[in-house]
């Protein structure tokens, strides 16, 4: 990956079936506050997402090295919960976390993480405790019924919170801080038009 600064390199897992609406606002974002955005898919041939969109991955998961990357988004995906497909993006968001580097997941992504172990001893959200419980992980008492969390490294969303998603990512990287982030948070989840000026400002 030369030419890119991996401080500044953001990866967005891409696969068959992933929610589109999930990372939207994390990644226009983060693109915005001069991150560069990376797609990695399970191999370099396109996915297609529920939406219809064909994604061709810059580049597939086993190149994917944690010091290449300042955060690896993974968004859900219908393909979490009908097997074993997406368990190695599970596995190398174990790898991003054990190198100190963040793992941001939302809907069926928590599901992935949570059969790798990774929501055992951390809090955690997800679109509502069973879902995850059904995966048979241990971590239901680490479990936040929040629209969001952030834990050191690692920040977990429900599929309904793709703004609440963002706002963790955005203050963990610090593409917005303090009463920006929140403006920035009230413009978007609540349309407060008082909020464009002091994002703006």
């Amino acid at each position: 990956m030369s030419g890119t600064n991996p401080r500044k390199t953001v990866h967005l897992g891409v696969y068959d079936t992933l929610a589109d609406w999930e990372t939207g606002h994390a990644t226009a974002w983060l693109a915005r506050s001069g991150y560069d955005i990376r797609t990695v898919g399970p191999t370099a041939v396109p996915v297609t997402s529920i939406g219809g969109l064909r994604v061709t991955p810059d580049l597939a998961l086993d190149e994917l090295r944690p010091e290449d990357s300042a955060l690896l988004i993974l968004p859900g995906a219908d393909l979490w919960d009908s097997g074993d497909d997406l368990a190695p993006f599970a596995a190398k968001a174990r790898a991003f976390l054990d190198a100190g580097v963040p793992v941001a997941a939302i809907c069926g992504a928590t599901a992935g993480l949570a059969r790798e172990g990774l929501l055992d001893d951390r809090p955690h959200t997800s679109a509502v405790s069973f879902y995850l419980a059904a995966t048979g992980y241990k971590g239901g008492e680490h479990y936040v019924d929040a629209d969001a969390v952030t834990d050191g490294d690692l920040i977990t969303a429900g599929p309904t919170e793709p703004v609440a998603f963002a706002r963790e990512v955005l203050g963990r990287m610090g593409a917005f801080e303090g009463r920006r982030l929140d403006a920035w948070y009230r413009l978007f989840h609540d349309s407060d038009p008082a909020a464009y000026e002091e994002l703006n400002s």
